[in-house]
């Protein structure tokens, strides 16, 4: 114990001294705003949590009732010291917070039941900051640029925040201005944290959580970039505009910088309220069907995925001039974009599991690099148990006991599932990210794992598959022959789809005479 403690402060020290000989060498990073207290306040959390492991489960026998109990413990314990600390530093640590609070089946639900309060503890910048950002990228005060500038935001982000302002010309815009610190602080704060977890890894073999920096090292880049998020929302815009229940905001690309971006202003109630659905008679299943449809299309067909669809980026409204129900997305800093052979073998994985070919389910997630561990694999993507994805992920929906067992499972294969993330294509990351917020928001809409969500994204992968297929072939007759196969599994899924619509009708017609019968009935 003494000289894992010896080695816990060597590491330690190492950090604050490697931290800063690179800040003081490199000419790009600002040391004064890399001050002593933020660095010390992530070092020191960094030592409390890894000391609060090693000494509370240490004379504990392992997997016994009372090691669980401890361990739950020590997560819960760990997991509000790391968002103390996300809410002190800000900024790059919020947004790692909100990326790790949103792995609800991949993490233990101690630590994604606590980190999501992020989401709503953003900080703000005021107003005279603010104005800074705007007079320093625009060159022009607010006064100058708008009629009217709401001075309370819409919403504040851990990058930036949202105001609500009015056009000289009458237009209402939103305008999305970056915190003025965060740009400063991202690299300084992706370096610390890397220092921090390759010191906590030499406590502790299996963390394996450097795929979490190298993704912000990667991404944070582009997100802190807003020319980068307007052409994104453009991109998106176009490449799903076949679907009408779909509106992505307008760019006014002449008020918009790499800090301030300047958009449509539209208004609508989070996906996930079901009492604003309620209350402007939104259909729960269209929407979740609509929502469904479009991820599929990003994922299966476009390899161009919205990677951040938490219900702050998600909006349902009725559209003003149809009255029919319209999802609204927004916030396009965060996209991945998928090789076609990453692509290619995601489609293949998910037929195979909808389908339930496990020999394929096999090939298809050894392909992505999860080895033996295929069967974990299974179960992180589709959220259900293996003995579920061996009967059929489709024949029956999640159940309550279903549900626990495996939020349970995560806190007990953490280390094999860190060993998955590490080994699987950076791609997948992001994908696994989208897929526990998409998740989420279908359990709140009480839509989760329908059978209509999974023959939507069989169509996509079969249409994503011929297309393939269509480009390789040699010939004319190929090409048509490959068609036909196309047109008749859609045929398929529709007629399937059509009989179990049939089947829940029949059903319905039943339990109504039923409750008829009961009600007509003597006692």
């Amino acid at each position: 114990m003494a000289r894992k403690a010896i080695k816990l402060a060597s590491w330690t020290s190492m950090a604050l001294a490697a931290s800063g000989v690179y800040l003081y060498s490199n000419s790009y990073l600002d040391p004064s705003d890399f001050g002593a207290v933020r660095v010390g306040r992530a070092v020191a959390t960094t030592a409390v949590i890894s000391y609060d492991y090693l000494t509370s489960l240490r004379s504990v026998p392992y997997g016994s009732e009372e090691y669980l109990q401890r361990r739950s413990q020590v997560h819960l314990r760990s997991a509000r010291r790391l968002c103390e600390l996300c809410c002190a530093n800000r900024g790059t640590f919020i947004k790692v917070g909100q990326h790790l609070g949103a792995l609800d089946y991949l993490l233990p639900e101690e630590y994604t039941s606590t980190l999501k309060v992020l989401h709503s503890q953003a900080p703000q910048s005021s107003m005279q900051e603010v104005r800074q950002v705007i007079r320093e990228d625009l060159g022009k005060e607010i006064h100058d640029l708008f009629l009217s500038f709401d001075d309370t935001p819409l919403g504040a982000a851990s990058l930036a925040q949202v105001h609500k302002a009015v056009l000289h010309d009458g237009r209402t815009v939103a305008v999305k201005v970056q915190h003025p610190k965060v740009q400063a602080q991202s690299s300084k704060d992706i370096l610390l944290m890397e220092v921090l977890v390759l010191a906590v890894k030499q406590l502790f073999p299996d963390f394996e959580f450097m795929w979490l920096v190298d993704e912000a090292k990667k991404n944070l880049p582009l997100e802190l970039d807003f020319l980068n998020e307007g052409r994104n929302a453009e991109k998106v815009a176009h490449m799903l505009k076949h679907f009408d229940f779909l509106k992505v905001p307008q760019i006014h690309w002449e008020l918009s910088t790499k800090r301030v971006l300047l958009m449509e202003f539209v208004e609508g109630g989070q996906v996930n309220d079901r009492a604003y659905m309620e209350k402007n008679r939104i259909d729960v299943n269209e929407i979740s069907c609509h929502l469904g449809k479009m991820y599929s299309e990003m994922i299966f067909v476009n390899g161009f995925v919205h990677c951040d669809p938490h219900p702050g980026n998600v909006l349902v409204r009725k559209r003003p001039d149809t009255g029919k129900a319209e999802i609204v997305l927004l916030d396009h800093g965060l996209y991945q974009v998928l090789t076609e052979e990453f692509r290619l073998d995601y489609c293949n994985l998910w037929q195979s599991l909808i389908w339930t070919d496990l020999d394929r389910v096999k090939y298809y997630s050894q392909r992505l690099g999860a080895a033996d561990l295929y069967p974990l694999f299974a179960c992180m993507l589709t959220a259900r148990s293996w003995a579920s994805v061996k009967q059929g992920i489709g024949q029956a929906p999640v159940s309550a006991t279903e549900d626990s067992e495996i939020r349970n499972n995560a806190a007990c294969y953490l280390p094999e599932i860190s060993q998955l993330l590490n080994h699987v294509p950076r791609q997948m990351l992001l994908i696994l990210k989208t897929n526990d917020l998409l998740r989420s928001i279908e359990t709140t809409l009480g839509t989760r794992s329908s059978a209509s969500s999974f023959l939507n994204m069989s169509r996509c992968c079969i249409r994503a598959l011929a297309e393939h297929r269509k480009r390789d072939a040699g010939s004319f007759f190929r090409r048509t022959q490959i068609s036909f196969s196309e047109a008749f599994s859609l045929w398929q899924i529709s007629l399937h789809e059509l009989l179990l619509r049939v089947k829940a009708l029949r059903l319905a017609c039943w339990v109504s005479a039923l409750l008829g019968w009961l009600t007509r009935a003597p006692y």
